[in-house]
């Protein structure tokens, strides 16, 4: 699984988010920007990722890095 196919299919379960996607084809690190992460906790945010990818993870993604933020979060970061 490559970049590409790992954010389409993010892009997918999280149409209304920003989506970013970088790895060396086994190591990869995705970046969400979603108002759908209001109110989770950092682990129920990367439990959906990680649901998203299904089967994939462990398997064709050997390592998974994932960063999870509201718009406002991701915004609080930018200024910091």
């Amino acid at each position: 699984m490559d970049e590409n196919a790992i954010q389409a299919q993010l892009q997918e379960t999280f149409p209304e988010a920003q989506v970013l996607v970088q790895g060396d084809g086994r190591h990869f690190e995705a970046q969400l920007i979603s108002e759908g992460f209001q109110g989770k906790s950092r682990i129920a945010r990367h439990r959906m990722v990680y649901q998203a990818l299904g089967d994939a993870v462990g398997v064709a993604i050997h390592a998974l890095s994932v960063k999870a933020l509201t718009p406002a979060e991701w915004q609080d970061e930018q200024v910091s």
